[in-house]
């Protein structure tokens, strides 16, 4: 599948890989000043004299870090399109970076598969790193060899806790979801691991000073925060997401779609909702001379049209053309609908059986009005 053309605010396209865009978000150029500002002292002293300079190279370590960051992720695209799921995009950010995925996986090895080789991408990276510092000159070159071995066998291996939004966290759904055989089970059980990491990330710097000896100052504290926030965040969303698809089987296009009534293209307005009346349809479709369906009527547009205007308004006036995405397999059902849906916004959709014959019109207020019943219940 190709990626979408736009892409968020605040990011800007760098790329592609794999057939993948690579997005930055703006935050990522703090924590690359960050980077800078924090390694300048260690290049000056490996590097005497650079003066300004030291901040040039401390921002060519941020690049270099995060090329690896990207590394991780296109390892976690790849294994995605190789089972037939599409990518839409790699995003670099202030924490790392995310890859987001058009569906979810279809089965616990995928999930798995996909999840865990984004940390041992990393880990690797960092091992190649440590076995190559000590044959590396001294100087800029092995701080930087050695400073890339360390922040990718970190990133490695804090991304296998196994708590949501980390890649651990999915590794962790993926085997409650093999055990259980409910991804939903898993998802909330990861959400939970999640919460659990964000509180001891929270707790982290207190305790290190306390139990372990290690000072902490100020910035500590803040990191500290900014990433349990970001930890807290990821996994309430999990959960929230996990009680959402918990409710959508119960939604099926089929009892959803009203009785449609098929009217040429030549008719008015009022004529159409005539037949509509008599027929004791609550969807009207259009065809043209041929009898092929071109059209669905907007209940919107009708219900803005005056009962006084109508006989003289032909009825295309109120209708909206049918484009690929508004004729939908009668069978979908749970997420399935809701990703066909999502993918071209609509007020109607048109139903059509495995063999091309229309079974009626789905109107996006029923569905709505579906998943908010089955949340009561």
């Amino acid at each position: 599948m190709s990626a979408p053309s736009s892409h968020p605010p605040g990011t800007l396209r760098v790329g592609r890989v794999a057939g993948v865009d690579v997005l930055v978000r703006s935050s990522w150029l703090i924590v690359a000043l960050l980077i800078s500002l924090l390694l300048a002292p260690r290049v000056e002293q490996v590097q005497p004299g650079l003066g300004a300079l030291k901040y040039v190279a401390g921002l060519a370590f941020a690049v270099l870090l995060y090329l690896s960051v990207l590394l991780h992720e296109i390892s976690h695209a790849v294994v995605a399109q190789r089972f037939g799921l599409g990518v839409r995009s790699i995003t670099l950010h202030f924490l790392g970076g995310a890859t987001e995925i058009d569906s979810e996986s279809r089965t616990p090895v995928q999930e798995f598969t996909i999840a865990v080789v984004g940390p041992l991408t990393s880990i690797a990276v960092g091992l190649v790193a440590l076995v190559a510092a000590p044959f590396t000159p001294e100087g800029l070159l092995r701080l930087a060899v050695e400073g890339l071995a360390g922040a990718n066998l970190v990133v490695g291996v804090l991304n296998l806790v196994p708590g949501l939004p980390l890649d651990g966290g999915r590794v962790l759904r993926a085997l409650v979801w093999k055990v259980s055989g409910n991804m939903h089970r898993g998802t909330v059980a990861a959400a939970w691991g999640g919460r659990v990491a964000a509180l001891l990330v929270l707790l982290w710097p207190a305790l290190a000073r306390e139990l372990l000896g290690i000072r902490t100052d100020v910035l500590d504290y803040v990191m500290a925060f900014i990433i349990a926030t970001f930890l807290w965040s990821g996994s309430t969303a999990s959960l929230v997401s996990a009680r959402v698809r918990r409710r959508l089987p119960a939604l099926q296009a089929r009892p959803l779609a009203r009785r449609m009534v098929a009217v040429p293209d030549d008719v008015t307005v009022a004529e159409a909702v005539r037949r509509a009346q008599e027929a004791g349809a609550g969807g009207i479709v259009v065809h043209d001379r041929d009898h092929r369906l071109s059209a669905v009527v907007s209940e919107k547009a009708l219900g803005a049209t005056p009962e006084e205007r109508r006989p003289w308004v032909p009825v295309t006036s109120v209708s909206r053309t049918l484009e690929a995405g508004l004729v939908l397999p009668v069978e979908l059902v749970g997420e399935d609908l809701v990703r066909a849906m999502s993918r071209t916004p609509a007020e109607e959709y048109v139903l059509v059986e495995t063999g091309g014959d229309v079974y009626g019109v789905l109107a996006t207020a029923d569905v709505d009005r579906a998943f908010e019943e089955s949340a009561r219940t």
